[in-house]
């Protein structure tokens, strides 16, 4: 095991394939010299030079469509967006095109993309730079999507996605890129579509993703010095979500809560509240509860930021009030 950076992971991830297979190639804005906003592909512009390792013009609908067309005709491109929020000027690109091509070709054309981009709160960036999108995507068949907690996951779910014949929507958060954990010396690959139990437990189960992990496990160490035992599952995939690891996880514990940076209204907890009532609502010892963000526009007064963001304490609130319903049941 080494220990690295949540960016450093990304970096070896994309070093590894590029080296294993010459068709992956990285474009976006500031990814060259550079080394990309947040440092992810500093260095790979010296080792692999300009071919592949694009700077492009400041066009997100440029860099995706390049990125869709290439992979259309045998590339495995790794595009960046700086931001999630610029994704927008992008949409059509993926919505209409990346995510419809394979299908509407009848299988005959692949969409090998990965489209890396960050999102999230932590630096008062605004309500412009700082919002939470992956509903829009996880709505959308023919897309995948993942948002990877830790540098282990990163690294593993990065090669798989460039691995992946499918557009892939690679969401990390501006709040991980500086967190440290174990990462395996040995390259590996971690599966699309396989959440991981990051404490086992047995009262109620926790469901999050991304940054809110980190507040998801501060949360359950918090509780279990009041001897209440919290499950944390780490989704790591959003499209397709793990419901067998979901659903084995509150079978046991008869009690849920989800938990996401994103607003509450549309956000994947709601999905997740339907699937656990829709196969577990008779053996429900409490409702599903969420910790979302409310439906507020992010501001760029860190503090007022901060107040929005879901934080341990009230995810402690939440699981409390699961357990309370127990009493009333009985």
């Amino acid at each position: 095991m080494s220990v690295m950076m949540y960016r450093d992971a990304l970096r070896r991830a994309l070093y590894e394939e590029m080296k294993a297979d010459p068709r992956v190639f990285v474009l976006g804005e500031d990814v060259g010299a550079y080394g990309g906003a947040y440092a992810v592909t500093k260095g790979l512009s010296a080792e692999f030079g300009t071919e592949r390792v694009r700077d492009t013009p400041m066009s997100e609908a440029m860099i995706v469509g390049a990125a869709v067309g290439a992979a259309m005709v045998g590339g495995r491109p790794v595009a960046e967006i700086m931001y999630v929020d610029f994704i927008t000027l992008a949409m059509d690109q993926i919505v209409n095109q990346a995510a419809k091509i394979h299908y509407m070709f009848g299988g005959q054309i692949k969409v090998p993309c990965v489209i890396r981009t960050q999102q999230g709160t932590g630096r008062g960036a605004g309500a412009q730079h700082s919002q939470s999108l992956e509903s829009w995507f996880i709505h959308t068949p023919g897309l995948k999507v993942v948002a990877p907690a830790t540098p282990a996951d990163a690294y593993g779910l990065l090669r798989a996605s460039i691995q992946d014949d499918n557009p892939v929507i690679f969401l990390e958060h501006k709040g991980l890129y500086a967190v440290k954990d174990e990462v395996p010396d040995e390259p590996y690959v971690t599966p699309i579509g396989v959440a991981d139990v990051k404490r086992e437990g047995s009262d109620v189960t926790l469901i999050t993703y991304s940054r809110m992990l980190h507040v998801a496990l501060d949360a359950a160490k918090q509780l279990a010095e009041q001897n209440v035992s919290v499950e944390v599952i780490d989704l790591r995939s959003l499209l397709p979500l793990d419901m067998d690891t979901v659903l084995r996880s509150v079978a046991k514990t008869r009690r849920a809560v989800v938990l996401h940076e994103a607003v509450l209204t549309g956000g994947l907890g709601g999905e997740l509240s339907a699937r656990i009532n829709e196969a577990l609502f008779s053996e429900l010892l409490a409702p599903v509860q969420r910790v979302t963000a409310p439906d507020v526009p992010l501001p760029a007064n860190v503090t007022l930021e901060k107040y929005l963001v879901p934080n341990a304490e009230q995810v402690k609130k939440a699981i409390e009030k699961t357990l309370e319903s127990k009493q009333k049941v009985h």
